[in-house]
């Protein structure tokens, strides 16, 4: 009986939930990140890659980068804090948006 009265405390403790971040992210916004397009048509015509992904990142103050190569399924969901890049079957860019 003593040894479940020093345990039992332990197992409390293993149920709590961990206090929420002062600053919880809402799905679809990274605080501080709101997509915005004008700029970004400059890159229309590049080549993909990782340095133009994260100048084209920049541009549009997104958090997040999608790329979209020929024949992928996109989610429809909304997302102000990324920006979505469409690809030719050769890797050039040819459309970006916001979302």
């Amino acid at each position: 009986m003593r040894k479940m009265l020093v345990v039992f405390p332990v197992l409390l403790g293993a149920c709590s939930t961990a206090p929420a971040p002062a600053e919880t992210p809402v799905h679809g916004e990274t605080p501080g990140h709101t997509c915005r397009q004008d700029g970004t048509d400059q890159f229309v015509g590049q080549t993909r890659s990782d340095a133009v992904g994260a100048q084209i990142k920049q541009v549009s103050h997104a958090a997040v980068l999608r790329w979209a190569p020929p024949g992928i399924m996109l989610t429809m969901d909304f997302r102000a804090d990324r920006v979505t890049v469409w690809l030719d079957a050769a890797d050039k860019i040819t459309k970006i948006r916001c979302g």
